[in-house]
């Protein structure tokens, strides 16, 4: 198989031979150096062309404007393909104005919430029936896994949560004291504080903080197993991810969220009877009586019926996202923060429920 060749007779330039990489030699100096552009080229000579053949042939067509003559088809489909790849590339994508970019910015979103609220809704499907296969195989149920789980969630939780309530008492009384000392009524900050404390502040604040501490600590966890193909692991030797890693945590959260709660409600009131008695001296035994009289019991099972829903919701989120994991180690972050903003935000959602449903019934 000889190698390229050409010459320029008459003006038309003809290609003979292999017209491949391998073969090209000095053509491409060659043909840079004619003087004269020809009228045409003619490619009847050619035994074998690639793309860079194709390419040379190519570039004098599109500088010249003149024809190809002689090629066989599979030479004029390389050529046609060479045309069309022959296109500047985009330094800089198009401008978009600014209000179709925020536009696709909400549909995107909007679209990513629906999917994962379609996810988190059949997860939760996923946990009803694994709970349910364990209710029928009680031996299936992991006893050690749901204890760890409630050290975690809850005993190793209960002084941040404290100090947090607490603090958020002292808050409460001091910001409602100074607005109400204006008008002579300092004492119907305990009030404020008791009603507040039991009804929003105590189980909202709780889920917020469990949901950045536990539910962030499932994603991780779940995530970091995804990524070591511990999960898979699991199902091969026939353990059910859901049975094992997912229903203990959503059981301990369930049940210790009314826990925490409660106890939330009590160190905020704890941190705002301390502060009415040395601000505003008003003495516990008034303080307790008080709280008795204007809190009514309606108010802290409110909280106690919010506070296992919140629970669920953060525990399934957090599971939920982990269990999503895969690619590398920066899904796990990424899914992590997942979890906690989408469980708040749900949190914050349902508790706008919750009041609208309470109100609704005359718990108010």
């Amino acid at each position: 198989m000889s190698g390229a060749e050409f010459t320029n007779d008459d003006g038309v330039l003809r290609f003979r031979g292999t017209m491949t990489l391998a073969r090209l030699g000095d053509v491409v100096e060659r043909v840079d150096a004619i003087d004269t552009p020809p009228t045409a080229i003619d490619l009847s000579g050619i035994e074998r062309i690639d793309t860079v053949g194709a390419w040379i042939v190519h570039r004098l067509v599109r500088d010249h404007d003149i024809p190809v003559q002689g090629a066989d088809e599979n030479t004029s489909r390389l050529l046609e393909q060479v045309a069309a790849a022959d296109r500047p590339a985009k330094v800089r994508p198009d401008a978009t104005p600014s209000f179709v970019r925020v536009l696709g910015q909400i549909g995107d979103a909007v679209a990513q919430a629906g999917h994962t609220l379609i996810g988190l809704t059949g997860f939760f499907g996923a946990t009803l029936v694994a709970a349910w296969g364990v209710i029928r195989h009680p031996r299936r149920f992991r006893y050690n896994a749901v204890a760890r789980q409630f050290e975690v969630v809850g005993v190793e939780a209960l002084a941040i949560v404290g100090l947090m309530s607490f603090l958020i008492g002292v808050v409460i009384a001091q910001q409602g004291a100074i607005q109400l000392r204006q008008f002579g009524a300092e004492v119907f900050a305990i009030n404020l504080i008791g009603r507040i404390t039991f009804r929003e502040l105590g189980v909202l604040m709780t889920a917020i903080m469990v949901a950045g501490r536990s539910g962030s600590a499932f994603a991780a966890q779940i995530g970091s197993m995804r990524l070591a193909e511990e999960v898979d692991a699991m199902r091969t030797i026939g353990v059910s991810p859901m049975e094992a890693l997912v229903l203990p945590r959503v059981l301990a959260t369930v049940l210790l969220m009314p826990l925490l709660g409660f106890y939330a409600s009590l160190l905020a009131l704890l941190g705002g009877g301390l502060f009415t008695w040395i601000s505003l001296d008003i003495p516990p035994i008034t303080f307790i009586t008080r709280i008795r009289e204007v809190v009514p019991l309606t108010d802290v099972l409110t909280g106690l019926i919010k506070a296992p829903v919140f629970g669920l919701i953060i525990a399934m989120a957090g599971c939920f996202q982990g269990m999503q994991v895969e690619g590398s180690a920066e899904a796990v972050g990424l899914r992590t923060t997942s979890a906690v903003v989408q469980s708040i935000f749900l949190v914050i959602i349902i508790n706008a429920v919750f009041a609208v449903f309470f109100a609704s019934i005359g718990w108010v």
